[in-house]
């Protein structure tokens, strides 16, 4: 294919020097791979100094490079570009761009059967808002279900539903070939239905009742601490503080009571006649620390007893109540309180 390749040599009044400059530069390398045969770098740079300085002559030189490179599609529509760059051209200008006009109208015509058509199509049950993109370019509905120029070679066309997977299809067009795709939509998948209120879950078969009845019957007992064994272990503290307290204040009577017979006659008849007030104060208070050990000796045994009666009585934690309901008849406990001036005890029997 040949052509005429010349360079315009006005600038556009509104193309800043610096950017003139820049595309002046992009153009000559560009110009220079493109007769190289190196058009993947040459057209790059074409494009890009016609957008910095658009003149009739990068124009053509770029429509030129794209049809030399084999993209048809984009060559045609640089010439287009072309025509309607020329057709706004004073008078003047035109005249000296008449030569490259006639060109480029015969490349143009020459193309334009070898432009490879493409018609892509969405299935009737696609989604609305299916996204649909050819080589990175977003597809609307109105390019969708007709023909569309493209380039020969090798394409990559992807769709993709609301909330769905990404569907990818490659494939290769060849000059002046019509291709028609219908495209796949990969659908987002459902989640599985939840099972009836009435039914078992899948994983989890159906029991009858008298399995039913048979498991709550092994279910195991709390392991925490009940409301029974914290009352036993309070009543315990109670009865072991009664116990000290009696044996404390019962060593405390039993001093004094030593200091006032030394100091009295005739302790033991209740008649004691002391030398001194003293002995006399001595002997008052080991009868009323006497009597405050032998309340305590007497509270502490009877609340030792009632400790040891919810203890031994407590359900075993062990097995069911059903279960320990007979082993809490077998047994019979009686207790009894013994209390006196200098101490006291509890007495426990049981019968298994």
């Amino acid at each position: 294919m040949s052509g005429l390749l010349c360079i315009a040599i006005a600038a556009p009044a509104n193309a800043q020097p610096d950017a003139v400059a820049v595309a002046e530069s992009l153009f000559n390398r560009g110009l220079a791979d493109m007769l190289a045969g190196k058009f993947q770098t040459g057209c790059p740079a074409l494009t890009e100094s016609y957008r910095l300085d658009p003149r009739a002559g990068r124009l053509f030189t770029l429509a030129e490079c794209e049809a030399k490179w084999g993209r048809t599609a984009t060559a045609v529509a640089r010439y287009n570009d072309f025509l309607s760059f020329y057709s706004r051209l004073s008078e003047s200008e035109q005249l000296k761009q008449y030569d490259r006009y006639k060109l480029v109208l015969e490349q143009r015509d020459a193309l334009v059967p070898l432009v490879p058509q493409l018609t892509l199509s969405l299935p009737a049950d696609a989604p609305a808002g299916t996204l649909v993109q050819r080589d990175g370019i977003t597809l609307e509905g109105p390019s969708l279900g007709i023909a569309l120029p493209v380039n020969p070679g090798e394409h990559v066309v992807t769709t993709k539903a609301p909330g769905g997977p990404t569907h990818e299809v490659r494939f290769t067009i060849e000059k002046s070939e019509q291709k028609t795709i219908e495209l796949e939509v990969k659908l987002p998948e459902a989640p599985p239905p939840a099972p009836p209120a009435d039914q078992p879950l899948p994983h989890q078969p159906a029991l009858s009742p008298s399995q039913r009845d048979e498991g709550a019957s092994r279910t195991p007992a709390p392991t925490g601490t009940s409301g029974r064994r914290v009352l036993t272990y309070v009543t315990g503290g109670l009865a072991l503080g009664g116990l000290i307290a009696g044996g404390v204040t019962g060593a405390m009577a039993l001093s004094e009571s030593r200091h006032a017979e030394e100091d009295c006659d005739d302790v033991g008849s209740g008649r004691a006649v002391c030398k001194t007030a003293e002995g006399q104060a001595a002997g008052k208070r080991a009868k009323d620390l006497g009597l405050v050990s032998t309340i305590g000796f007497g509270a502490g045994a009877a609340l030792a007893g009632t400790a040891l009666v919810l203890l031994l009585t407590e359900p075993s934690s062990s097995g069911s109540q059903a279960s320990a309901a007979p082993y809490r008849q077998a047994g019979a406990v009686s207790w009894s309180l013994l209390a006196g001036p200098t101490g006291g005890g509890v007495v426990v029997r049981s019968q298994w």
